[in-house]
C-alpha cells in the first residue's frame, strides 16, 4: 500500500469516533478498519473471514499498520463494528472512497487477478 493510501484511510477513517471503552483499546480503531476493508475488497463475507484473510496477509499488513497485538479475533471484528455509528461510517466510506479515486486519478485497479495471471478475456 502506498504511503497516500494509508494516509487517506488515517485521514478519513480516524474521524470516526471510537465506541470502545478506553480499557478495551487493544487494537487500533484504524488497524481494524483497513483490515476489514482490505478483507471485504479480496471477498471477505464475515467476521471469521476477515480474521482469517488478516491472518494469513500479516507480513504484509504490517508494512504499513501498526498491529501492536496482532490481528484481531472475528469476535473483535464484529463487536466494535457493531458499535460504530453507521451513519458516520457512511459519511467517512463515501469521503474515502472520493479520495481514492481521486488518488488513481481514473485508473482502473483490478482487483481480482485475471489480468495478472493472463485469463482475461481478450475481447
Amino acid at each position: 500500500m502506498t504511503p497516500k493510501a494509508l494516509k487517506a484511510i488515517e485521514k478519513h477513517f480516524g474521524q470516526l469516533t471510537d465506541p470502545r471503552v478506553d480499557r478495551t483499546k487493544e487494537h487500533k480503531l484504524v488497524d481494524i478498519i483497513a483490515i476489514a476493508l482490505c478483507a471485504v475488497i479480496c471477498g471477505a463475507e464475515n467476521w471469521v473471514d476477515i480474521e482469517l484473510y488478516g491472518n494469513s496477509k500479516l507480513v504484509w499488513l504490517r508494512t504499513f499498520l501498526e498491529l501492536p497485538h496482532g490481528i484481531p479475533s472475528h469476535d473483535t471484528f464484529g463487536r466494535v463494528f457493531r458499535r460504530i455509528d453507521a451513519q458516520e461510517f457512511q459519511k467517512v466510506f463515501y469521503e474515502w472512497v472520493i479520495a481514492v479515486n481521486d488518488l488513481i486519478q481514473g485508473q482502473i485497479v483490478n482487483i481480482d487477478g485475471k489480468c495478472l495471471r493472463g485469463s482475461a478475456d481478450k475481447d
